[in-house]
């Protein structure tokens, strides 16, 4: 009966402790660029805000190689002011799509360090999106 939480420790700490990912990720280091970029994040971002109307001061950076969790991806990096669920809105923050083997992979909520230096352009497709 003690042997148990010790028998579940030792299954609990296996090497799975990697982020969730939507791709499956080979490892390789030379990845290829991400042609549909644009689309792509503005199809993650219509399910992933609660209301995707009414977005706000939209930038986007073009897509770049840098170092994310010891790989090299490219990235680019989003700025924007979404609508919160009382109808004000929050101010901008940066966040990082990363993309891997070509397709969006995740976003990075806090970007402050890979997006530093980023060159950003209006990105008017996010504040275009509807229900």
């Amino acid at each position: 009966m003690l042997l148990l939480p010790i028998a579940l420790a030792a299954c609990a700490s296996s090497d799975d402790s990697r982020s969730i990912s939507f791709t499956d990720d080979r490892g390789v280091a030379d990845q290829p660029y991400p042609k549909n970029y644009r689309a792509e994040t503005v199809a993650f971002m219509h399910t992933y805000l609660n209301d995707p109307t009414g977005v706000r001061d939209a930038v986007m950076a073009e897509p770049v190689q840098r170092t994310i969790g010891g790989r090299l991806r490219y990235i680019t990096c989003l700025r924007f002011s979404a609508r919160d669920s009382d109808g004000a809105y929050r101010p901008a923050r940066e966040r990082a799509i990363v993309y891997v083997d070509g397709r969006l992979d995740r976003m990075i909520e806090n970007a402050g360090e890979p997006c530093a230096g980023a060159t950003y352009a209006p990105f008017p497709e996010l504040e275009k999106m509807s229900r």
